[in-house]
């Protein structure tokens, strides 16, 4: 029976996989190109981390060797930078690097003050903080992070699903 369980469980898993389009090479080479003139830290010394919830989602950029203050400094500076600009409905860092057509961005540029965007350092970065009450715009939340996820693949992950409040710390 046990045999049986994982077979099911493997056959999921195998499902889902096969369902996820692959990511083109020319692509994540095109937005690591642009992503380098946006962002100011090296994406191969950092990592994106997007980790949904259910009133919108956090994103966190660490830096891979925790004792790496340049790195650190530079992340901070950037976060901070797109909260701020996030707050006032401007993406245009997201947009120059992922595109106009980007998934959920066009909402969640027209949204202003619908979201809120909490910025916080952490040890070895920092994160925002997306929340919001509008089912629709968390659906935008969801499906930039899906997009973000995808366009930086080599240089991103998933994190768990976090509680409102209750997310974790890298």
């Amino acid at each position: 029976m046990k045999n049986i369980a994982v077979i099911i469980v493997l056959a999921a898993v195998a499902n889902v996989a096969l369902a996820i389009p692959p990511v083109d090479p020319a692509r994540l080479d095109e937005v690591q190109q642009r992503g380098s003139q946006v962002m100011p830290f090296a994406l191969d010394k950092t990592l994106h981390i997007f980790t949904k919830s259910a009133s919108g989602g956090v994103q966190q950029v660490v830096a891979k060797n925790a004792g790496d203050g340049e790195q650190i400094g530079l992340i901070r500076q950037h976060l901070i930078h797109l909260a701020a600009g996030f707050a006032r409905g401007d993406f245009s860092g997201p947009r120059r690097i992922h595109g106009d057509d980007m998934p959920g961005v066009q909402a969640l540029s027209a949204a202003t003050g619908q979201v809120a965007y909490q910025y916080r350092e952490l040890p070895n970065g920092a994160e925002i903080e997306y929340q919001t009450a509008d089912p629709a715009l968390v659906e935008a939340i969801h499906a930039y992070f899906e997009a973000q996820l995808s366009d930086h693949a080599r240089h991103a992950m998933p994190g768990g699903h976090v509680q409102h409040h209750d997310h974790p710390r890298q």
